[in-house]
This record gives C-alpha cells, structure tokens and sequence, in this order.
C-alpha cells in the first residue's frame, strides 16, 4: 500500500508572497494566514492517521508550517506597526497629505 505524500509547495508559495506583501502595510498576514491554515489541516490528517503518509513528507509540512508562522507573525507585527504610525501621525487624513508632500517635494528636486 502506498502511502500518500503531502506536497508543502503551496504552503511555501502563499507564505512567501504573503512575506512580500508584508511591504503593503503587513497586508500579507492573509497568505500567510492561509498558508498556516493550509499546512495545519494538513498536518492534523497526518496526526488522525498516521499509517496513510508518508513520514517525510509530513515533516516537510511541518517545516513549512512553522514558515508560514514565523512570516504571519512578522506581517501581524509591521500591521500593528503601520497602524500605530498613522495614528500617531494624526490620522488617515495627516498621513496622506504627508506622502503628497513628500511625493511634490521629489518632484521639484527632480525637474
């Protein structure tokens, strides 16, 4: 009887693109909350009936599980982070009017 292989590649997909997205204000803690989900399902099957997998495989999506974990808490952290940074800045409002400053600004020192 062969056993069935778990494949962690989509666990590490979602995890790493959720590390980039982590860039967008810690948006990223979606994918990587998905790739969490994702590789602990997979890892409570293997836990219900171990016989049926592949050992090596399920340490794999272990592996990839604590990836996804350690990239969720990273883009939890830089969400709190931004969050903090616009209200103490004043608001949404006093945050924005800020970047357009900045963005003129680079715009008269380049022409």
């Amino acid at each position: 009887m062969e056993k069935e292989k778990l494949n962690p590649a989509l666990v590490y997909v979602l995890a790493i693109i959720g590390l980039l997205c982590c860039c967008f204000g810690g948006l990223g803690f979606i994918l990587a909350g998905a790739a969490y989900f994702i590789a602990h399902t997979q890892i409570n099957k293997v836990a219900d009936n171990p016989d049926a997998y592949d050992l090596d495989s399920a340490k794999a999506m272990k592996t990839a599980k604590i990836v996804a974990l350690v990239i969720l808490i990273i883009n939890i952290l830089y969400l709190a982070w931004s969050i903090y940074s616009i209200q103490a800045m004043g608001g949404w409002d006093v945050y924005m009017e800020k970047i357009t400053e900045i963005i003129e600004e680079a715009q008269r020192n380049q022409g």
